[in-house]
């Protein structure tokens, strides 16, 4: 539980640099970017499925470059649902998104060290 809160103000956090790299997108404040976080969450976990298979076979023509359409798609509608967070135009977000997951990833590799198998298990000596 503590880690799934953790990774939520990590995106959250990414979300409040964003505007630091891309002058195209606005996040209002901690709270806002909370929201933000929690329903691009949910727009990935229910939405980004049915637009991968809907679009399977331009991902396929693009050799999967398409997805970083639906990835920008999905920011884009994001904000355009919240207030508070805004994005110029659909082509900053496609960008906003990657740069966003480039944070989000960066971040995360940093601050969520996990074990090592060879310390996970007590019994394994040396």
């Amino acid at each position: 539980m503590i880690q799934i809160l953790l990774v939520w103000a990590i995106n959250a956090a990414s979300l409040l640099a964003l505007p630091y790299v891309l002058p195209a997108v606005h996040v209002s404040g901690f709270a806002t970017a909370l929201v933000v976080a929690l329903v691009l969450g949910l727009l990935n976990a229910v939405l980004r499925p049915v637009l991968i298979l809907l679009t399977l076979p331009i991902s396929v023509l693009t050799l999967g470059i398409f997805i970083f359409v639906i990835n920008g798609l999905i920011f884009w509608l994001a904000a355009r649902f919240l207030d508070g967070f805004t994005v110029s135009s659909l082509g900053w977000s496609i960008v906003a998104a990657l740069v966003y997951s480039a944070i989000s990833w960066a971040l995360s590799s940093l601050l969520l060290q996990r074990p090592s198998p060879r310390t996970q298990d007590p019994r394994r000596r040396g």
